[in-house]
Parts: C-alpha cells; sequence; structure tokens
C-alpha cells in the first residue's frame, strides 16, 4: 500500500525510556509527493517538528528537532515502518537515535488517531 500520511495525527502508544514522547504528544502529519513533514506537541515537549521522505514505499527517513519543557533543544534522526491495521489506520514502528546530549536511540511506536 502507498504511504499517504497527508492530514493524519498520530499519538505515541510506546516508547522506550529514554525518549520524551508520551501518549499526551500528537502529532500532525502532511506530506507532497515523498516529502513528509509534521508539527508535535503535549507531555514534555513544548513545539517539536519533523522533517523527512518516503523510501521505496516502506520506510520514512526524519530528523527532528523539539523544545521540551525543561528547555532544552533536542535533535535527532528516524527512521520510521509503516503498518495498516484492519481498520485502516496506519501505526508506524520507529527506530530512532539523538543527535544531540548522550547519542543514545530507542525505539517507539505512535498510532493513528
Amino acid at each position: 500500500m502507498k504511504i499517504n500520511l497527508d492530514n493524519r495525527f498520530f499519538t505515541t502508544l510506546t516508547n522506550s525510556g529514554n525518549g520524551e514522547v508520551s501518549a499526551e504528544t500528537i502529532f500532525h502529519y502532511h506530506q507532497t509527493d515523498d516529502l513528509v513533514f509534521a508539527d508535535y506537541a503535549g507531555g514534555e515537549i513544548v513545539k517539536g517538528h519533523l522533517l523527512g521522505k518516503v523510501i521505496d514505499d516502506e520506510r520514512l527517513e526524519f530528523v527532528y528537532h523539539h523544545l521540551n519543557k525543561a528547555g532544552e533543544m533536542m535533535t535527532g534522526r528516524c527512521t520510521s515502518y509503516p503498518e495498516w491495521g484492519e481498520d485502516g489506520k496506519m501505526r508506524l514502528k520507529e527506530h530512532w537515535q539523538w543527535t544531540c546530549r548522550d547519542h543514545s536511540s530507542g525505539e517507539s511506536v505512535i498510532v493513528e488517531k
């Protein structure tokens, strides 16, 4: 199935302990051709953005940055693999890594609202 994230909203289902997004974080995605971008906020995130692209209609490659409630600017990169539920809603399984602080990595799953 072709990946289309345009005007879709997601929230976090699971995240590694070193991540900052949570169930309170809402992502609003937009897409034009293979260009994908989103705004996100909520929970510990004051405001964030991500920018990426669709690769071979099977995965997404992103860079992201956000300001957290502690006043820190956080940056990272992420590879997301989409799956579709029987209800037609999308789930993104993500492998991410900070490009700041300790450069640790983690995994998360976000689900379409």
